[in-house]
């Protein structure tokens, strides 16, 4: 079996774009800050999100059954931290930042430079995590900015929407 001080060396080096994940329902307003996003399908639009099941905020998240992926600017290592740092409360958390909703209730990040939301469909346990595979029923796009990746242990920008959309 791998050394897990090797794994977490490796994955380090697999950069990933900061997301905040967060959730509003019946058991309360949360969110948390994760970088285990990817998409899954388009047909239906589906993102699988891991979480940490220590965390806190888990069956909060399981109970709500709703979350929604913010996309985090270059300029957001704040709201990463936020949502990472664990002497906040969450009431904390959200009382920094402006939030709207879509379809599910769960707070979009006015400013992120994406915000999907999503309804979770079904989840696996496996090792320290759950694997939530959330479908997509609405979403907020960015039209400007950079995104916010995490590679090497550190923050990075990368690309500019607007500039993209100027070359296509």
């Amino acid at each position: 079996m791998i050394d897990t001080h090797l794994f977490r060396d490796g994955m380090a080096l697999l950069g990933g774009a900061v997301n905040v994940i967060t959730t509003d329902g019946e058991a309360g307003r949360f969110g948390f800050t994760a970088t285990a996003v990817t998409s899954v399908t388009d047909e239906p639009p589906t993102l699988l999100v891991c979480m940490n099941r220590n965390s806190f905020a888990h069956p909060h998240f399981k109970k709500n059954g709703v979350l929604c992926v913010n996309v985090l600017r270059s300029h957001h290592q704040n709201i990463s931290w936020d949502f990472a740092n664990r002497d906040l409360t969450s009431e904390e958390r959200f009382a920094r930042h402006d939030w709207l909703t879509l379809e599910t209730g769960s707070p979009v990040l006015e400013q992120a430079l994406v915000g999907f939301d999503c309804v979770i469909s079904d989840m696996h346990d496996i090792g320290t995590h759950t694997v939530f595979y959330c479908e997509v029923k609405a979403a907020k796009v960015s039209s400007e900015g950079a995104g916010l990746v995490y590679f090497n242990r550190s923050y990075h920008s990368l690309g500019d929407v607007s500039s993209m959309q100027k070359a296509s």
